[in-house]
């Protein structure tokens, strides 16, 4: 079923639909963008698979999902930052009403704080570690050009990362949903080394 995927990826609404889902998941960490994008590229591959092209002649529309994944990754940090930083504690009350993003600011908050852009990258794999990151760094008023380039480069690193894990996952495991399987777990895997690594940093700085 995911091969018949293949020529959709290369359709408008399949980026529309990625730009919404990353766009919107800084409010709404449930929302499973990650998968989405491991998903699309997966049927990029099966794309490549399916047309029999020459190696790269499907390369820039899988560079072009990760540049619109990358430009609403921004795009949503950059909102959620002004939010923080005009809304301040009301803002972050309403956060705090969700069970995963109150412990997640518990455990990385701090260390968003105190930490410089590397961890902001980081925060980028960790679940509601993107949130968590743009209402710290609003609320405790981050330099804007700072905290724009940062989020450039996590966004970036996040989609690069999530996009090649689902083409060449595609490519080397085989189009099937157990390779997407696979992959979405590899996601799944840096996003728990990524929160270990910020706890750690959490735990190390002092009060």
């Amino acid at each position: 079923m995911l091969e018949s995927l293949g020529t959709l990826v290369y359709e408008p609404w399949i980026y529309v639909l990625v730009v919404l889902s990353v766009l919107l998941d800084v409010f709404l960490p449930v929302l499973p963008s990650g998968v989405l994008l491991v998903t699309a590229a997966t049927a990029a591959a099966a794309g490549f698979t399916e047309s029999g092209a020459a190696p790269g002649a499907r390369l820039p529309e899988t560079f072009f999902l990760i540049l619109c994944a990358a430009t609403a990754s921004v795009l949503g940090d950059v909102a959620a930052f002004f939010l923080a930083r005009r809304g301040g504690d009301r803002f972050a009350a309403l956060v705090a009403r969700s069970r995963r993003l109150s412990t997640a600011q518990s455990r990385l908050g701090r260390a968003l704080r105190r930490g410089g852009g590397p961890l902001m990258v980081l925060a980028r794999f960790a679940p509601a570690g993107r949130t968590v990151m743009s209402i710290a760094a609003g609320a405790t008023r981050r330099r804007v050009h700072g905290f724009v380039i940062w989020s450039a480069v996590a966004g970036l690193a996040w989609a690069g990362y999530s996009v090649c894990l689902g083409y060449f996952g595609g490519r080397v495991l085989g189009v099937s949903w157990g390779g997407a399987a696979v992959s979405v777990a590899a996601l799944c895997a840096a996003g728990a080394i990524a929160a270990r690594l910020l706890r750690g940093h959490t735990d190390g700085a002092p009060g």
